[in-house]
């Protein structure tokens, strides 16, 4: 007689399956994103296919391991979910061709699956993303239906339920798009590329260069966090996933050092959200962003530089001056390894990253898609780590293996997104609300781009609460970046200022998700670390501004004017935290930092921002090397007066 199996062991064995099947559909994932990179199914296979049909596949893919992987009441359910998902996608994959000619007809086979599979992403974008993104897209879908009997400029074109629905669900502007493809084809093997550097050494290289260069100097603990971050951020590009795998060493050890719980938090929060805009991978937005500008990602990249630039500069200067006035010396590490030992260990991890560059760089020397070049450097880096491993150090095959499969649950979130992302652009197009929209929105500025900037700013942080930047991106680029390029700015200037904003969202209360991640380290309230995020990142509300009238910041003029801008710009970045702060050469006074804020302000001010604004530009300049000096003397001779220790 058979023995009944014991609770434990059928949910052990229940475990068991469901990783298998996870492991099955992650690994079918990645042979057919990497095998479409690579473009074997011309090359040896011969076939010609819509890049709709792989969509479908990966997509029908990727809502499986939603399903199954989710912790239902019912086992069952997850199974079901799984099911219609592959038989839904499967079915349009092979009956793509027929279905795309039939779209204008409405065919019921095509209104059927199109509400069940936008029923199927609704509910894994909630479990994965959260509500808010689901609620957005709920809002948007309910006024495409109210917007033809709204007044004036709010109207929008009538759309049959039926119209929408085969919309949003099959044609190349709705879900199965432009912002699938970015999340499925480039997406995808950039996080393969990260998921692999970190497994094979490549975090640990990046954390023991941060606190071997920086860790020795004052607030060494605070520079490691800053740069630490910001070389993982060049790989990652997501806040949250930064925050935890370089949080979870920065933050305790900034404070043993003497930084409060709070501000390193803070400090660690403002730091992993940069990696968002921190080239040469950065975050998944800025892969849409070149879609959006149909221009290439190694121009969103060069433009990029100088606001990333900008970002770690203001942070930096934080830290050493907080350091500074608080007497917080080198990190508290024990062993704390060589500069020499670390490059010497890891000398082959920058050579796929290298690799990466130059042909983002170089694009018409190398003419290679800048997805296979991720998929060339991932094998770099596989070979190289294989043979020569780290710090004593080798990945195991299996090790790798494992690496490698891990990629489709990394990637899971920004797939689903990105589907969901693409039901939002395509109701907003089917309709017309953007186009109301951006006339609402330059009618409600009074056609002022200051005023413009500033609402679009406060819309963007908003539209952020709770949500990823990629959904904030798509929403802001569809909503509000055509509102400023109608005003005369440059597209990309326009785009890249909504999706700073929306990254900026991650460290703004009340829902400031990387600070919440970093203060749960930290075990301080959420609350408190999102406002000191605020605090310690001032300066990054003002960087925006700054790239919208000065085409310099975006790489966009002379070299000497991008020099002088740049130059200028982090002078008026040192002046204002040093007013925050309350420290410089020395404490500065109550009034002393009214006057540094005061010369800040103007140094920051665009030259061009309005009449008059390039005097002030000078007068700000003038004034902050003026306080600059008061402040070296009253803080030499503050020294020269203090009491000196008898010796023994």
């Amino acid at each position: 007689m058979n023995a009944t199996p014991e609770p434990a062991e059928t949910s052990s064995a229940g475990s068991r399956s469901i990783k298998l099947w996870v492991d099955i559909f992650q690994a079918l994932l990645l042979i057919c994103v990497v095998g479409w990179v690579l473009d074997v199914p011309r090359r040896l296979l011969g076939l010609s296919l819509y890049t709709e049909q792989l969509l479908s596949v990966c997509l029908g893919l990727s809502l499986a391991i939603s399903f199954v992987s989710a912790k239902f009441s019912l086992r069952w359910i997850g199974a079901v979910g799984a099911a219609l998902s592959l038989g839904i996608c499967g079915y349009i994959t092979l009956r793509y061709e027929a279905l795309s000619t039939e779209l204008a007809l409405a065919p019921v086979e095509g209104i059927i699956g199109s509400a069940v599979l936008i029923l199927l992403v609704l509910e894994a974008t909630r479990r994965s993303a959260g509500g808010v993104l689901v609620a957005i897209i709920l809002v948007i879908s309910a006024y495409v239906f109210i917007g033809p009997y709204m007044p004036g400029d709010f109207a929008t074109r009538e759309v049959s339920p039926e119209r929408l629905l085969v919309y949003l669900g099959l044609d190349t502007n709705g879900m199965i798009g432009t912002i699938l493809a970015v999340a499925v084809l480039i997406v995808v093997p950039f996080t393969l590329m990260g998921q692999v550097l970190g497994r094979t050494g490549g975090a640990a290289y990046f954390a023991d260069l941060a606190m071997s260069s920086m860790g020795r100097f004052r607030g060494g603990a605070a520079k490691i966090a800053v740069f630490g971050s910001g070389l993982f951020g060049m790989i990652s590009g997501a806040a949250v996933s930064n925050v935890v795998a370089v949080g979870i060493v920065t933050i305790p050890l900034m404070s043993r050092s003497g930084f409060s719980r709070t501000r390193a938090a803070a400090i660690e929060a403002v730091g992993s959200t940069g990696g968002q805009l921190m080239p040469p991978v950065m975050g998944a937005a800025a892969f849409i962003m070149a879609e959006f500008l149909q221009v290439s990602y190694g121009a969103v990249c060069i433009a990029a530089a100088i606001p990333a630039l900008l970002y770690y500069a203001a942070l930096f200067i934080h830290v050493d001056l907080e350091a500074a006035k608080h007497k917080i010396g080198a990190a508290q590490v024990e062993s704390m390894p060589p500069v020499g030992e670390v490059l010497r260990s890891g000398w082959h991890f920058p050579i796929p990253i290298v690799f990466l560059i130059s042909t983002l760089v170089w694009p018409e020397f190398f003419q290679i898609p800048i997805e296979r070049a991720a998929i060339y450097s991932t094998a770099i880096l596989i070979v190289l780590s294989l043979v020569f491993g780290y710090r004593g150090t080798r990945v195991t095959p299996r090790q790798m293996l494992r690496a490698v499969l891990d990629t489709g649950r990394a990637a899971l979130d920004i797939v689903l997104i990105g589907a969901a992302a693409g039901m939002v652009v395509g109701a907003l197009n089917i309709s017309g609300i953007s186009f109301g929209l951006t006339l609402q929105l330059i009618a409600i500025s009074g056609e002022n781009l200051f005023v413009l900037l500033l609402l679009t700013a406060i819309i963007s942080i908003i539209l952020g609460m709770g949500m990823p930047t990629v959904s904030v991106y798509v929403l802001t680029a569809s909503l509000l970046a055509p509102s400023i390029v109608k005003l005369g700015v440059s597209p990309m200037a326009a785009h890249m200022y909504v999706m700073y904003f929306g990254m900026l969202s991650m460290i703004t209360p009340p829902v400031a998700i990387a600070a919440y991640a970093a203060a749960n380290i930290a075990r301080v309230p959420g609350w408190n670390a999102g406002w000191t995020a605020v605090v310690v990142g001032w300066s990054t509300f003002f960087i925006p501004f700054l790239f919208v009238t000065e085409p310099s910041m975006l790489m966009n003029d002379t070299w000497p004017a991008i020099a002088w801008d740049l130059t200028r710009n982090i002078l008026g970045i040192f002046i204002g935290t040093a007013g925050i702060v309350g420290f410089a050469f020395g404490v500065l006074t109550t009034p002393l930092r009214i006057a540094f804020g005061a010369a800040a302000l103007a140094i920051l001010l665009p030259p061009h921002a309005f009449p008059g604004a390039g005097m002030l530009d000078w007068i700000g300049l003038g004034g902050a090397v003026t306080l600059l000096a008061v402040n070296y003397v009253q803080s030499r001779s503050a020294k020269q007066t203090a009491p000196r220790v008898a010796g023994p």
